[in-house]
């Protein structure tokens, strides 16, 4: 049984992925580290960036968050300007 989840994407990791967003199936017990893993492993431009923050359903979460079915998550990359 697996977990579908939503992914937007933002900035950088739209102009890596090449795509504003993912539909993704993940193992039923998949947390947002896992979900990190995976897309790195698919998409190797995403290891060079420094820092990568996850929100899921709005919420900014750790790496041991779990996800559930129809989770809709962010990758939000670094920010610069000023």
């Amino acid at each position: 049984m697996s977990n579908r989840v939503s992914v937007l994407l933002f900035g950088i990791t739209r102009e890596i992925v090449g795509s504003s967003a993912l539909t993704l199936d993940l193992p039923q017990t998949g947390q947002v580290g896992d979900l990190l893993l995976n897309l790195k492993e698919r998409y190797p431009a995403l290891n060079g960036l420094r820092s990568l923050l996850v929100a899921v359903n709005g919420e900014y979460a750790e790496t041991d968050q779990r996800l559930r079915p129809n989770d809709e998550i962010a990758l939000i990359p670094p920010v610069s300007g000023g």
